[in-house]
Parts: C-alpha cells; structure tokens; sequence
C-alpha cells in the first residue's frame, strides 16, 4: 500500500520462559518489558502452558530463553541472552558469556533459587 506508515515489528531475538504465578518474576519482567522499547524479547508465561518446549514443572524451576536458531538454555545464561537482546543490558549480557563470569553467575542463581520461595511471600505483585 503506498504511503502506509504502517510498519512490522522485527522478529524477536530471544523468547523467555517466566512464572507467571510468581510476584518476583512478574515484577522483572515488567521492568524488562519496559526495557524492551524495540520488542526483541517474546515473553511466553509458563503457568499458561502454552509454547512451551519442556513441560510446566521443568520450566517453572529455572528461568528459560532461546535465542534463534539457538538451545534452550537456563539460569545465569538465559538471564544473559535476555541481557543481550535489550540495547542499555546488552554489555552485561556479553560479560555473562565469559566463563568465569558465567560460573560466578550460576552460582548466584543457585543461592537465588534457595530462597526464592521466601521471597516470593514477601514480594507483593505488581500494580496493573
């Protein structure tokens, strides 16, 4: 159509994973949303069993993304390949790839992981 200023958005660079259930994750993936002005992240909620490669309880203990093309992959790098597909956390993400940096990472993940569960009590969801 000529003179449409209509335009598409660009495929997404990196899909994640996220507990929909969880005050936590909900309130980082607003901030990432918000974060994303390009639209390079597709956010799939886990809870909602949809488009999701690995069943629901596997999803549901660690944090997933794949990046085109890409594996399937979890914890410290899936924060990592989200990092990479938001322009201002872009350099984070490249970071998180040296393997020192990765293994320091994960290791935080772990400790995360342990008292998510207490903090997910403590944090109340976010505001519409």
């Amino acid at each position: 159509m000529a003179g449409s200023t209509a335009t598409i958005a660009p495929p997404a660079r990196v899909t994640v994973w996220y507990d929909g259930a969880c005050p936590l994750c909900l309130r980082e993936m607003a901030l990432m949303r918000r974060l994303d002005r390009r639209g390079a992240i597709r956010f799939v909620d886990a809870q909602a069993g949809r488009d999701c490669p690995l069943d629901a309880q596997t999803l549901l203990a660690r944090f997933h993304a794949q990046e085109p093309g890409g594996p399937l992959v979890s914890g410290a790098a899936a924060f990592a390949a989200m990092w990479r597909a938001i322009p201002v956390l872009r350099p984070f993400g490249l970071l998180a790839q040296l393997p020192p940096l990765r293994w320091l990472l994960d290791r935080c993940y772990l400790a995360f992981l342990r008292i998510r569960p207490w903090l997910q009590r403590r944090v109340p969801p976010p505001r519409p």
